[in-house]
């Protein structure tokens, strides 16, 4: 009972929160008489994303970019996972591994993306690689951190009773692992939105980010832009949400 006292309290105190910042934002945009094509006042988002959604034009531009995150994330995220057991489990090529993980990682996204459309063309296919890319490193990184550092009593419990090597992932090294594997799922999962956008923000006729730079180029349309930032939002809230739920599903089938 108190988990779900304190659960609607916490829910409760962040919607404040937000409707706080609402009305500061209105009543500052209102007070100071500021042209709405620099700053519109939520009310006028509202409307605008409202009107967006009745012609079609969000979902038009929703539809493509969610099939590239799902299809770059699931591949991003399954390469990421095989990447951070290996190198977690075999000290030998993690060492060897290990340094040019971090230098891919550290390359800006926005150098490469240009070099993907150059490969993959200006269609779906290169805003898929720069989601999985995008998704790839921080589910690898901390798979290999969690996978390496499980507690080193239950892997030497595993090992005295004589378990192989797949026993010992499965059995010892996985579940203990759980936690900092999500923790980098919960990361990825973000981050692939991210790379969609920029993915269609470099070149694509289709896509939220296609739709933020016709918004804030040819249409020079602020509030349609401030509506498309609101809806990109709620798809990252969605996929941290949906690896939450995958995490407590598996949380309870591991009980």
């Amino acid at each position: 009972m108190r988990s779900v006292r304190s659960r609607v309290g916490s829910v409760a105190t962040t919607l404040l929160v937000g409707a706080v910042a609402i009305a500061m934002w209105e009543g500052a945009v209102r007070l100071a008489s500021v042209p709405q094509f620099i700053l519109p006042a939520p009310s006028v988002v509202a409307l605008r994303f409202a009107v967006a959604w009745s012609d079609g034009t969000m979902l038009r531009h929703l539809i493509p970019t969610i099939q590239e995150l799902v299809i770059g994330g699931v591949i991003g995220g399954a390469v990421g996972l095989l990447i951070g057991i290996v190198l977690g489990i075999s000290g030998a090529a993690r060492r060897i591994a290990s340094p040019y993980l971090v230098a891919a990682q550290s390359t800006p996204l926005l150098a490469l993306g240009p070099l993907f459309v150059i490969w993959f063309g200006p269609g779906a296919a290169a805003k898929i690689a720069i989601c999985a890319i995008i998704s790839l490193f921080p589910l690898a990184i901390s798979t290999l951190v969690a996978v390496r550092d499980a507690d080193a009593g239950i892997v030497e419990l595993f090992r005295s009773l004589g378990a192989s090597r797949l026993q010992l992932l499965f059995g010892a090294r996985l579940p203990a692992a759980r936690a900092g594997i999500f923790a980098g799922a919960r990361v990825a999962a973000t981050l692939a939105v991210v790379g969609a956008i920029v993915g269609e923000w470099l070149g694509g006729s289709a896509g939220l980010g296609v739709l933020v730079n016709l918004a804030r180029g040819s249409l020079f349309d602020t509030p349609l832009l401030f509506a498309t930032l609101v809806q990109i939002a709620i798809i990252g809230i969605c996929a941290y949400s949906l690896v939450a739920l995958a995490e407590r599903f598996a949380s309870r089938l591991s009980r």
